[in-house]
């Protein structure tokens, strides 16, 4: 599991290699990825938008953002959190990703949170340690 935490506001992600959606023959490898984002503030707060950087295993990236998360835009109390679950894939058995939500909060301030970077792995990903 991968963590971060910014202003009160805790991100763990936990990414799951799909082999059911996977084809090597095909070049395509899926996982699916769990997000759960707990306030541990004393502020009430949206998540507005989300921004990912994808990189695949040979350093080709991609840049997704758009509205809120699995089509919704969560408001989370002090001491509420909000699980959801997504995927992506890939043109090669490695990759990883990361990024950042956009919250706002009761007040109206904007500011952004980040999503810790975490590792897409697949039983046909090579490992190479620097």
């Amino acid at each position: 599991m991968y963590r971060a935490v910014t202003r009160h506001i805790e991100v763990t992600v936990e990414p799951n290699f799909l082999p059911e959606k996977s084809s090597v023959a095909d070049g395509r490898w899926f996982w699916s990825y769990t997000v759960v984002i707990t306030n541990t503030g004393e502020e009430t707060v949206r998540l507005r938008s989300r921004h990912w950087i994808i990189t695949d295993g040979v350093g080709r990236q991609q840049e997704v953002r758009g509205e809120g998360v699995v089509g919704e835009q969560p408001v989370l109390a002090p001491g509420e959190r909000f699980e959801y679950t997504s995927g992506v894939p890939l043109t090669t058995a490695s990759g990883f990703m990361s990024g950042s939500y956009q919250m706002e909060s009761d007040s109206g301030e904007q500011f952004d949170i980040a999503v810790p970077a975490f590792s897409l792995d697949s039983p046909e990903g090579k490992r190479v340690l620097n």
